[in-house]
């Protein structure tokens, strides 16, 4: 049997209302194993048990089934780092026992300093924090020739916890943090086949909301391609969110009659407008209290300050924009590291893109957008749209 030690983020400055969160971790965990086991077993097979005790999160599962539980601890939002973990008695000579183990793995590594950190919960165990720092160096670098005590800067820690039992570890993995995906209520991302959108709803997740997507196509001005693009990344999302629905909408009849009777300078600030409506009737429906978009300032024509403040002054529900202050640089940093980058290049473009002047807008008035898009009298079209939707739920 493997034990993992995870540790809590955000959650653990909570007052009053921590259980809820803790709760919530859990719920996303069990969730997350049991579907990984579903995909790779016996649908009502479950790999691994999981535990709380004073603040620290254990999972447990055969040896063979480890590869299962290191893919779900990567994804799960609302966890610092986790550790594969020694778990032994409470007693001196099985503690530096299994310092000397961690040791030789660190060794094995390639690595060759270390330090020992400890934390010494149960008052009863003999040795305090201090003496476990001394007395499990000593052993280690007597045990394992070669590796050495490096207190400022070592390869890697091995680190003791005395609880209701030992729990020594090195090699700690880095968690993704945030608070546990459904603790923050539901928002509704505008989710087109370029980078950024994927990215937002990523850190919308990372603070405890459960996301859900809409798309918009014009086929056969946009491909079939673009839009499996997109599923392709409603999918990747998935993975984090617990689940995602997407809600793909045909928007060609409202795109050419905007292209039709609108200013060409306006068209992108006026479909952006047409589909913060659209969004926000799909987002009172299915009780998303916000959308999300992957907006950042000034970053193309149709994001300056004035334009984002036309694009949603039609509707009443919050617009969050995680990426408002956020370079390409970054973006593209944050979509590599979640797995969407690759997927988000590749060359089929959404109709935000296709669409787009040659001399758009800079500094749009409100008042006139408002008045152009009266003029276009898109209401039905968006409501047929709507109405005809396609739903793909990963």
């Amino acid at each position: 049997m493997s034990t993992w030690l995870l540790k809590p983020a955000e959650l653990t400055l909570k007052g009053e209302n921590r259980k809820n969160f803790e709760n919530a971790l859990i719920r996303n965990l069990k969730r997350m194993l049991n579907r990984e086991a579903a995909a790779v077993h016996d649908p009502k097979s479950s790999p691994a048990s999981v535990t709380i005790r004073g603040g620290r999160y254990y999972v447990h599962c055969a040896e063979s089934e480890k590869f299962i539980v290191e893919k779900v601890l990567s994804r799960l939002i609302g966890i610092s780092g986790w550790a594969q973990t020694n778990v032994c008695e409470k007693t001196i000579d099985s503690v530096l026992q299994a310092c000397v183990k961690e040791g030789k793995k660190i060794f094995d590594n390639g690595m060759h300093t270390f330090k020992i950190e400890a934390r010494r919960t149960d008052k009863s165990f003999p040795l305090d924090s201090y003496q476990l720092r001394c007395e499990g160096g000593r052993v280690v670098c007597e045990s394992v020739d070669g590796l050495k005590v490096d207190i400022h800067n070592p390869h890697d820690i091995i680190r003791i916890e005395i609880r209701d039992k030992a729990y020594i570890y090195s090699g700690g993995k880095k968690g993704l943090g945030g608070l546990p995906v459904g603790s923050a209520g539901r928002g509704l991302l505008l989710l087109s086949g370029g980078i950024d959108s994927p990215v937002a709803g990523f850190l919308m997740a990372c603070r405890g909301m459960s996301i859900d997507a809409i798309h918009f196509h014009t086929y056969p001005y946009t491909s079939l391609e673009a839009k499996e693009k997109v599923i392709k990344l409603a999918g990747i999302l998935g993975s984090y969110c617990m689940g995602i629905r997407l809600y793909i909408i045909s928007f060609t009849e409202v795109q050419a009659r905007i292209k039709e009777r609108s200013p060409p300078p306006w068209s992108t600030v006026l479909m952006r407008m047409a589909m913060m409506e659209a969004g926000e009737k799909t987002a009172l429906k299915i009780k998303s209290k916000c959308l999300i978009s992957g907006e950042s300032l000034s970053q193309v024509a149709s994001q300056t300050i004035e334009n984002l403040t036309c694009i949603q002054s039609r509707i009443k529900i919050p617009v969050l924009r995680p990426l408002i202050g956020t370079d390409k640089i970054n973006i593209i940093r944050n979509a590599q590291s979640i797995g969407t980058y690759d997927t988000s290049i590749l060359p089929y473009e959404d109709c935000c893109v296709l669409f787009t002047p040659h001399h758009p807008i800079l500094r749009g008035s409100n008042t006139q957008a408002n008045e152009l898009y009266e003029t276009l009298e898109l209401g039905p079209l968006i409501e047929k749209a709507l109405e005809n939707h396609e739903l793909a739920e990963f």
